[in-house]
């Protein structure tokens, strides 16, 4: 029976499936409650309304997200890290549109305490920043940097707002190449500083 078997986990995995096809904004509980064939009401005693939904798919695709980037760091520093990252990071963006959309909602901060996964992206992210000799409050600023470059080039990319003929590849990689040099001369910021 179709209504039979409905958790958490299968109902956040169909919503992830949805925000790929059809794009995050279009998740919704009765779209979904269409896709396992069951009433909206059967859906509530899984998640508490949309935003319970939206948020748990956004900490299912940052997990997701995360250990991408993480199988691509592994035992890498410096340079190739960044790229690794980078690359990880694209490719995830591009290939999951609805998911990677998800990843920039703001998630309510007593949630992300609890999330594993973004404990762990903080862990890469901030670990692969660290062999760049950066700290607080540099590292905030160097991550800030680093997903907003990222962001806006996947945006760009997959709405084709490229329009020069210059390959979008070899610019990623000119993009990849001027963040490694940023990183490895960051003007730090003086201790105590504001």
């Amino acid at each position: 029976m179709a209504r039979a078997g409905l958790t958490v986990d299968r109902i956040v995995a169909a919503a992830a499936e949805l925000a790929d096809e059809a794009g995050f904004e279009k998740v919704s509980l009765s779209a979904l409650a269409r896709r396992f064939g069951v009433k909206d009401a059967s859906l509530y005693s899984h998640v508490r309304n949309l935003n319970d939904l939206r948020t748990r798919l956004a900490l299912h695709a940052g997990g997701e997200l995360i250990d991408r980037i993480a199988a691509a760091v592994a035992g890498r520093a410096g340079r190739d890290a960044l790229a690794a990252f980078a690359g990880a990071y694209r490719s995830y963006a591009l290939e999951h549109p609805g998911r990677y959309a998800a990843t920039q909602i703001r998630v309510d901060q007593s949630l992300v305490a609890d999330s594993p996964a973004l404990r762990r992206t903080a862990e890469i992210t901030y670990g692969m920043l660290r062999a760049y000799g950066l700290s607080e409050p540099d590292l905030t600023d160097a991550v800030r940097l680093l997903r907003s470059t990222f962001h806006g080039y996947c945006a760009l990319e997959s709405t084709g707002g490229f329009g020069a003929p210059r390959d979008v590849e070899a610019s990623w990689d000119k993009t990849v190449e001027a963040l490694h040099i940023a990183l490895s001369q960051w003007p730090r910021e003086a201790r105590g500083a504001h």
